[in-house]
């Protein structure tokens, strides 16, 4: 039966690229996917940048052209309603990290409050790097944003914390930390610490070394990083 995936997060969380990995792994499986683009905050690291090999993994992409931002929601293309009743395995939506996301999702209560519970998942990204998401306080309010706005519970938190190429063990650890205070705070289990496969090697020795709680941890999930300026894209598109 069909799955949904909301993957939220603050602006520079990386929910974005972890929107990615999922879409691209569960297509390598014979999964029928559909990513859904509602990042009104960033301007910049949009699914929009990989629509090619979106599209060459035979994963569809719903990205509409918001024509403002802020706290007043444009209207959104009927397309992304055929989201909830097309013949896909699994819909991730990309949802942006502030109360504007959080309205533009609750555009779609009506839906989403159609789908059993077990088939939906709602997953709140964290970076302890990033503005925003620095602190409990900054992750608490954005959950509470979710919850009043746009009407749904968050089910689990990820921890994503990284600088992206320079990231090292010390950002997971850091992240930890504070994944463990929201997780504390909320109630909210921890689903996944993300980063590529090195740093995830590292970082389990240096949990094991340190005997922290797997409860905070989850499972791990190394990724591919897609979301940055290859060359290629740097010369045609720039920063």
């Amino acid at each position: 039966m069909k799955q949904y995936h909301v993957i939220i997060g603050h602006f520079g969380s990386g929910k974005t690229e972890i929107a990615l990995n999922i879409a691209f792994n569960e297509a390598k499986t014979g999964k029928k996917v559909t990513m859904v683009d509602l990042d009104i905050v960033n301007p910049y690291f949009r699914t929009a940048e990989r629509h090619k090999e979106l599209h060459e993994a035979g994963i569809r992409l719903l990205n509409p052209s918001f024509v403002t931002s802020g706290v007043e929601i444009p209207a959104l293309p009927a397309e992304i309603y055929s989201a909830f009743n097309d013949d896909s395995d699994l819909v991730i939506f990309d949802v942006g990290g502030d109360a504007a996301g959080a309205i533009a999702l609750g555009q779609y209560y009506r839906f989403f409050s159609k789908i059993p519970k077990e088939k939906l998942e709602v997953t709140f990204v964290i970076n302890a790097r990033r503005p925003f998401s620095m602190d409990l306080e900054g992750n608490l309010e954005m959950i509470s944003d979710v919850r009043l706005a746009a009407r749904m519970e968050i089910d689990n938190l990820v921890n994503n914390t990284n600088l992206s190429q320079e990231t090292s063990v010390n950002e997971l650890a850091d992240g930890y930390e504070l994944v463990k205070k929201v997780s504390e705070a909320t109630g909210l289990p921890v689903r996944n610490t993300v980063s590529t496969e090195p740093t995830l090697d590292e970082f389990r020795r240096y949990a094991e070394t340190n005997k922290l709680d797997k409860a905070f941890i989850g499972d791990y999930m190394p990724i591919t990083r897609y979301m940055h300026r290859d060359w290629d894209r740097f010369t045609t598109q720039g920063l």
